[in-house]
């Protein structure tokens, strides 16, 4: 999830201050992705510049209060219009890991996937600790839910790497 976006989604229901917006942010994904209230701010600054949001005055206890303009709605209708591309997400360090040590002289291809599977099997479980202990609501499980859904592909994809990687030492 694109920070920018978080927030812009999280001022359309109305003004916010930077530390409330780095607190609903994380209750809204289930605290799997924490923010840094640096990057809160420095986003809230980009957004303003760009003039998707604007300075609303200071609430009751002076902190400085943002809300969603205009241009920010239509930023923000066209964000979740538009799907997100394959080609928008990061590289997958794991898949290059995979590819470049069965390409190696040296590596225990095996090892590694060992290694990556025991690992992703932490992961998950931890995952399905985190959800049967969630209370956030439909957003937190279903963020969970994705984090699962995903940490299980990657453990088919290894079992996939090992039998492919046994067929090409065979």
């Amino acid at each position: 999830m694109s920070i920018r976006q978080g927030l812009l989604a999280l001022l359309s229901r109305g003004p916010r201050y930077g530390y409330q917006l780095r607190v609903e942010f994380e209750a809204s994904t289930g605290a799997t992705w924490p923010l840094n209230i640096g990057q809160v701010y420095t986003t809230l600054s980009r957004l303003e510049r760009d003039g998707l949001v604007a300075p609303g005055g200071a609430d009751e206890q002076g902190r400085a209060v943002y809300t969603i303009t205009e241009a920010g709605r239509t930023e923000l209708e066209r964000w979740f219009s538009t799907p997100v591309a394959q080609d928008d997400r990061p590289r997958d360090e794991l898949a290059i890991k995979i590819a470049m040590a069965v390409t190696g002289a040296d590596v225990d291809v095996a090892e590694v996937i060992l290694t990556q599977r025991m690992a992703t099997m932490r992961a998950l479980q931890d995952l399905t600790q985190a959800k049967r202990a969630a209370t956030g609501g439909l957003a937190q499980r279903l963020v969970l839910d994705s984090l699962i859904f995903k940490a299980e592909a990657e453990q088919r994809w290894l079992d996939h790497c090992e039998a492919v990687s046994k067929e090409k030492n065979a």
